[in-house]
Parts: C-alpha cells; structure tokens; sequence
C-alpha cells in the first residue's frame, strides 16, 4: 500500500521537476550555468627559471598545463623568458628573453605548435612586450636590470622578418611596455627616474615624458635628458650621443615612485601607473599631460591590466595579492590574496569574466597561475608552473572540454 502511494506522488510530480532532476544528474549537479559558460581559455606563460613557454587551459576540465616548450639556446644557462605578446591573428607568440652573452634577444613561435621560428638579438635585458595592432611591430623595453644604471632602450621589431628596425633611447630600466588602443603611442615606466615615456610609433622616436616624482609631478614635450641630478626638464641636444649622457645616480636614491608599468585606459584618454616602490597608482591625462590623480594601491603594486568594464586590476608583487580598483574613483574594490608570494603579471579574458594571474614563487618554488573570477571577486582555480612565472598573455576561447574520467 505504502508503495502504490509513492508511486502515485511520483506520478503528480510537476514535469518541470522531473526535467531539473533530469539535467542535475546528466551535469553532475552543475546544472545550467554550467552549460551556458562551458568555454576553455587558453593562455600562454613563460617562467623565467625554468625557461618554458607553457600553454595553460582553463574551463569545465579545470585548469592545467596543456604543452610546453623550452626557450632559448643556452643550454647550460638561464636563458630568462620573461615578456609575451600574442599576435593579433593568434598565429605567433613572441618572447623578449632577457639573458644572452651579452644582450637578450626577441623570439617568434608558432602558437599552434609551440615551434620556435626566427629570433632577433636586442638590448640588455628585454622584457615587457607588446605587439601593434596589425601585429607588424613588436615593442619591448631593453629593462638592464642586471646592468649599469644607465640609460636604456625601447626596441621596435618588424615581426615579419624578425629584424630590430629603432633601438629608441629612453631612460634608465624601461619597463611595462604597452600600446594605446589606437595604436598611435607606446608607453613604458623608466623604473630608475621616476619617468612615464611616451613613443609615437609614426616615427620611432619619443613625443613626450612625465615625471612622477611625488610633489614633483610635471608632463614635458620632447625626450628626458638624464643628469647625476636626476632628468633635465628640457629636450636633450640633438647633437648630444645618448650613451654620452649622465644618469641619476645620486636620485636613485630620492626616488618617491619607482614606476614599474604604464596602463593606458580602453579609449587611451589616460595612463595609469604603477608607482612599485610608494605603493600607489598614477593616473595621467594624455591630452593635457597633467596628474589626473595619485591613489593608494596594494603593496609593492607592479603589473596592471584594464578590463572592457573599466576596472583596474592590479598585482602587488611584495604584498602577495591582487588589488581591483575603480579607475575613475581611485576606489579599491576588492584585494585577492595569492597561493604564492612575488606575484607578476595580469591577463583578462576577452569577455571579462576572468583575470590570469602570474605568480613567481621563491627559491625552488614552482610559479603559479591563479584564475580570478571578475565577477565574485574570488580565486576559482590555481595551478603549478615552472619556477619564476613572469609574463602571461591571453591566445583564445574554444568550446570547452568536458572534464575527463579517473578510469
């Protein structure tokens, strides 16, 4: 009797209910929004120790290392992979490798394959990448961290024949290099003079420079000739040699910003940067060439990214977190705290769900990668690299993988 009664409330049951039970259990509780966000991110990281380019994904599968491929022609040294940058046509991936005997040198790879094809020797210490939007020009800041403090270079490499046409002097560690969305202008952060540079890529050479020194703020026109007392605010003497010019050495001491990446916004109206050494961010108008505004950010703040919402995201590379900022207020939204500590580099997903987060890890530690969901603020999956996880750029979206059977 208690059977048939069952049997009857089963059968009263709304059809609407037995769907939902029916995609519960097909989707393994998942359920609709599981369904509706089944997309794979690919991803592309080198890590800098290790030597790898190492192509990640990200989805339904969870997040894992689908291939690697080793960088570099040194063998019984750290070649020192440390800038990427994807082609538009998602075709190539470049790398700034930073060691050499003695400069660093940029390379192309087939995405597809992981194949490295053609490299181009550089400046000392190539690292942050970024490629023009016909994907023709690869721009990458010549940083000599390793080297004298003297005035460094932004290289402009022809990506179709891998050849350095303009090694174009700026100033002292060029670092976090990165086109306007235009394509117009190239800026990079000089983390030894306190200087924000901007390159007109009509003409290989640099327009202006901004000096972000705190209580000494100021945008000027032409190059920043670099003194023992920090950078002149004139134009250098176009007869003057940029190798014979002194730099600051006794400001690296007074330094009050220490900049270490130059963001500009979606419409390229602004320049943020990040100040690594005050723990704040710089928000420059380009049109005037003035300090739109100085906000507090996390510690030892270092690489940004800006997302299609307008939200800054920002790594605290010393305060082993990620920050997200609303740009227009200097607000802080939310700070994601790291699996690791020496937190690097930020990539957004092209449809903003999703921040890609380098982390480098100490000693012997692997790097790590860290998926952040934009949209709850939360870490939703991490996974292991090889040592020193450095420069990550997004390759694309592909109908997901569903995750794959323990047997």
């Amino acid at each position: 009797m208690k059977q048939e009664t069952m049997q009857r409330g089963f059968r009263r049951q709304p059809i609407w209910l037995s769907l939902l039970i029916s995609i519960l259990v097909a989707t393994g509780g998942q359920g609709l929004s599981a369904q509706k966000s089944a997309q794979d991110y690919l991803v592309f990281v080198v890590c800098e120790s290790a030597d790898t380019l190492t192509l990640l994904r990200f989805g339904p599968g969870g997040l894992h290392v689908e291939k690697q491929a080793k960088v570099g022609m040194m063998p019984m040294d750290i070649n020192g992979p440390h800038g990427i940058a994807v082609s538009p046509d998602k075709k190539y991936v470049y790398i700034a490798v930073g060691h050499g005997r003695p400069f660093g040198s940029a390379w192309k790879f087939d995405a597809a394959t992981l194949a490295p094809m053609q490299y181009t020797n550089l400046g000392l210490f190539p690292a942050t990448s970024d490629i023009s939007k016909d994907g023709s020009f690869l721009y990458i800041a010549n940083a000599n961290f390793h080297g004298d403090m003297k005035p460094s270079s932004v290289s402009a490499v022809a990506t179709g024949e891998m050849i350095e046409v303009k090694r174009i002097p700026t100033c002292t560690m060029p670092h976090g290099s990165r086109l306007n969305p235009q394509g117009t202008k190239h800026y990079s952060a000089c983390m030894m003079d306190d200087l924000l540079v901007e390159i007109d890529t009509a003409s290989f050479s640099v327009s202006r420079y901004f000096v972000l020194s705190k209580g000494k703020e100021k945008g000027l026109e032409g190059a920043p000739s670099v003194s023992h007392s920090g950078p002149h605010m004139e134009a250098p003497n176009d007869q003057a040699s940029h190798d014979d010019r002194a730099h600051p050495a006794a400001s690296h001491r007074e330094l009050s910003c220490t900049p270490t990446w130059a963001q500009p916004s979606n419409d390229g109206s602004v320049v943020y940067v990040a100040c690594n050494q005050t723990n704040e961010i710089v928000a420059v108008d380009v049109k005037t060439w003035k300090m739109m505004r100085r906000f507090p950010a996390g510690v030892g703040v270092y690489n940004l990214a800006m997302t299609k919402k307008v939200r800054l995201v920002a790594t605290n590379k010393r305060g082993q977190s990620v920050s997200i900022f609303d740009p227009a207020t200097g607000k802080e939204l939310a700070r994601i705290p790291t699996l690791r500590k020496v937190v690097h580099g930020v990539v957004i997903t092209p449809d903003d769900r999703y921040a890609f987060v380098s982390v480098e890890g100490i000693g012997a530690e692997p790097g790590t990668i860290e998926v952040i969901d934009l949209e709850t603020f939360k870490t939703v999956a991490t996974v292991d690299v090889g040592e020193q996880a450095a420069g990550i750029d997004f390759w694309k979206m592909e109908s997901g993988k569903p995750p794959e059977k323990d047997h």
